[in-house]
């Protein structure tokens, strides 16, 4: 019997888009797929049969915080503007030498809302901008 496994922790990661380490995000949510149960049964047996439908991808949301450089921005504008610039995007998990362990890629991807945090005077915090991206299909490869 193999030695203990210990998971991953979940708070050393990287964003690559297009393979390149755009920015520094503090939150990646939303990674997710499922399929459509298609109910079947049969006329001559009764028996209910359980098949895969339709498989969806869910919106992946990064939040950061706000800085000088506008590229997620800009994408954003471009997608406004009617100029649709899908991307390829890899979420890439670290371990505590900052050695990948896993790492989850995402086709054509392209970001539908991009939103500002709350402006607060009485508060000290970190102002967050948060995209989201919509994609065509993901795959986990290590």
């Amino acid at each position: 019997m193999g030695g203990r496994v210990d998971p991953y922790r979940n708070f050393n990661f990287r964003v690559e888009i297009d393979g390149i380490t755009v920015a520094s995000f503090s939150e990646v949510s939303g990674i997710s797929s499922d399929t459509e149960v298609i109910e079947y049964r049969n006329g001559d047996t009764g028996e209910v049969q359980l098949l895969p439908g339709q498989t969806h991808f869910g919106p992946v949301t990064l939040s950061r915080g706000v800085t000088n450089n506008m590229e997620l921005w800009n994408w954003r504008q471009d997608i406004v503007d009617g100029k649709l610039d899908r991307k390829n995007l890899s979420i890439i998990l670290l371990d505590t030498k900052h050695t990948e362990v896993a790492r989850w890629n995402l086709m054509n991807a392209w970001p539908s809302k991009i939103s500002l945090g709350d402006l607060n005077a009485g508060s000290n915090e970190v102002l967050l901008e948060s995209l989201v991206l919509v994609h065509e299909g993901m795959v986990r490869v290590v």
